[in-house]
């Protein structure tokens, strides 16, 4: 009896041997699987990292060419003077020396012959004006916009890019 019992201990740690082994065989490709994985992770990021970083396309090697825009050419209008519109029996005055921005100098020539409607839209839009419409940065940022569109729309098909003020006087 003595000896069944080192025999059923040697079965008993073949049984544990056996079922074991596959544990570990199981362990290993688990393991070996990951290992691949890492391996083929960091191969993948490394030829990724060299496309996107090292290797130059073929957009790159031809330059844009660089476009060099004229400056813009200027217009002096003549001075305006109007009076404006007052709730109570005192005059008030806008005096302004005005200045249109165009792209080029042919679209100066263009625009002469047509400053007589271009003064009467200022002069038309000016006269209607309050003293309370002109006050702060606002009120001028307003006024330069309403007669950037007045005078677009006289020149017509022609096409400022500004109204700008080199004085202006409310009184």
């Amino acid at each position: 009896m003595a000896k069944e019992k080192p025999a059923q201990a040697a079965t008993a740690d073949d049984a544990e041997g056996e079922s074991a082994a596959p544990k570990k065989s199981g362990f290993l490709s688990k393991k070996l699987i990951i290992m691949v994985a890492a391996g083929l992770l960091v191969a993948g990021g490394g030829g990724g990292g060299y496309f996107f970083f090292f290797k130059k396309g073929h957009s790159e090697e031809k330059a844009a060419p660089v476009v060099v825009k004229a400056p813009p050419a200027f217009l002096d209008l003549p001075d305006v003077l109007v009076n404006l519109q007052s709730q109570n029996n005192r005059s008030s005055y806008l005096k302004a020396k005005i200045v249109l921005e165009v792209e080029d100098q042919k679209l100066v020539e263009q625009i002469k012959p047509l400053m007589p409607r271009v003064m009467d839209a200022f002069q038309t839009y000016l006269r209607e004006m309050r003293q309370s419409d002109l006050e702060g940065s606002a009120g001028l940022y307003r006024l330069r916009d309403e007669l950037t569109k007045r005078v677009n729309l006289a020149v017509a098909p022609t096409k400022i890019n500004a109204v700008l003020f080199k004085e202006i006087v409310v009184q």
